[in-house]
This record gives structure tokens, C-alpha cells and sequence, in this order.
């Protein structure tokens, strides 16, 4: 489908930064759902795309790219990662995708969006999702009914360690009285939702290097080169 560019729809997508609901991911937190929350879940994923619709400036986009063969990053807001202004609510793809879905979609959605982005991605994705929010998200009778009871997930993976998030900023010093949780549907799973826990590891997934920002987008070449990040990079 071709991109809406009336202003109706543009207008919608220029928002300030400020006001947005954005908490980036210290980049262990991604790696722990790879390598952590159920290693028979992520396999080959060197040979699938997966979209980051949140991307920010790129903290949950550049361990992902350590596993994925492509990464897509999007945001509605021009954080200087990925696609600036495209609306992951929107009915209509990123001209980057070239009209195909991708095969998975993770992020951190902003949470007073989340469960319009649950289900969006149920919608777009061909294998599969994974959103980390609060743990409390999973709790409401409402939300029970409009997505859990009609699309139970496949996973639910609880940090034991406190994933500490902040607005606006990653602070490797950080504290937080949050719990998080991923929250992952494998698309068709028809299963009950299998628990478990992410067992503490920190320690072995964090780098120095994790904090030393490079927005993970080249920064001249087209939109191709913009928008995509290969695994092997």
C-alpha cells in the first residue's frame, strides 16, 4: 500500500519529542530475550528481518542487529535512528519493506500505546512478536478480553533483575522500582502461555561498548542504507 502523505496524517506523526512515552532499552535487555527467555524460540534468526517500530535512537536496534540478517528501524519521531517520521500505527508500510511484511516484530512500544501496538504487530508480522513492557501490563479485565483471551502469548519472561529505564536517556547507573517483562506471540501458536523467568544476567550480557551511542544508520547514503542494518555489520 502507498504511503498516506495528506497532512491530516502527516500532522499526526510531528510530535514533540518531549511529550512522547520514550524509555530506551539498555542494550542487555534485548540480548536477554534472545539468548535468555527460550533459546528454542530464536533460531536462524540470521536469515529474517525484524522490525523495530520504536527505535528511538537505537539502543534496542543494535543488539538486535546481532542476531537478525536485516534490521528495520522506525519511529515517529527523527531521533537521528532509522526512518524518522513513520507511524507504526499508521495502516501502511515503511517504503523500505517493499510491501512485504516482516518476520518479526520487537520493540519497546510506548506504553500508553501499547496494546494498539500488540496488536498492529499481531496483524503485520509473519512469525512472530515481542514487546517489553511493565509487568503489570498483563493484569486488566479489559485487556484480558480485547487481546490476551483472543491472542494468548506464547511466551511470558520475567526479569528477575530490575531493567532500569529512564525517560529520555540510559543511564547504566540507573536504578528502578519497575519490573519488566517480554511479552512474545510465536504467529499461529495455539498453545496455553508458557512462563519462565529471565534468570539474572547482566553481567554476562552487558558491554562497555553498550554505551557509547553510534545511532546505527549510516549517515549519508539513501534510504535503503538509512533505514536497514544487516547482521553482519
Amino acid at each position: 500500500m502507498s504511503q498516506n502523505t495528506s497532512s491530516a496524517v502527516m500532522a499526526q506523526r510531528r510530535v514533540a519529542p518531549d511529550s512522547l512515552d520514550y524509555f530506551p532499552t539498555p542494550p542487555w535487555g534485548t540480548r536477554a530475550l534472545i539468548e535468555r527467555a527460550d533459546s528454542h524460540t530464536f533460531l536462524g534468526l540470521d536469515q529474517l528481518t525484524v522490525w523495530e517500530p520504536a527505535c528511538g535512537e537505537g539502543w534496542m536496534a543494535r543488539p538486535l542487529g546481532e542476531y537478525f540478517g536485516r534490521v528495520v528501524a522506525t519511529d515517529c519521531h527523527d531521533y537521528g535512528c532509522g526512518y524518522p517520521v513513520h507511524d507504526f500505527l499508521m495502516p501502511f508500510l515503511p517504503d523500505v519493506l517493499q510491501g512485504r511484511s516482516p518476520h518479526w516484530i520487537i520493540t519497546n512500544p510506548p506504553y500508553v500505546a501499547a496494546e494498539a501496538f500488540a496488536m498492529r504487530a499481531l496483524e503485520v508480522a509473519t512469525d512472530g512478536v515481542s514487546l517489553l513492557l511493565r509487568t503489570g501490563w498483563l493484569e486488566g479485565v479489559g485487556r484480558y478480553e480485547r487481546l490476551f483471551r483472543k491472542r494468548p502469548p506464547t511466551l511470558i519472561s520475567q526479569f528477575t533483575e530490575r531493567l532500569p529505564m529512564h525517560k529520555a536517556r540510559v543511564d547504566p547507573e540507573g536504578g528502578t522500582a519497575t519490573a519488566y517483562v517480554w511479552i512474545t506471540w510465536l504467529i499461529g501458536w495455539k498453545g496455553e502461555p508458557i512462563f519462565s523467568w529471565i534468570p539474572p544476567c547482566r553481567a554476562q550480557l552487558e558491554r562497555d561498548s553498550d554505551y557509547l551511542l553510534v545511532t546505527p544508520v549510516m549517515a549519508a547514503p539513501g534510504p535503503l542504507e538509512q533505514l536497514m542494518l544487516e547482521g553482519s555489520a
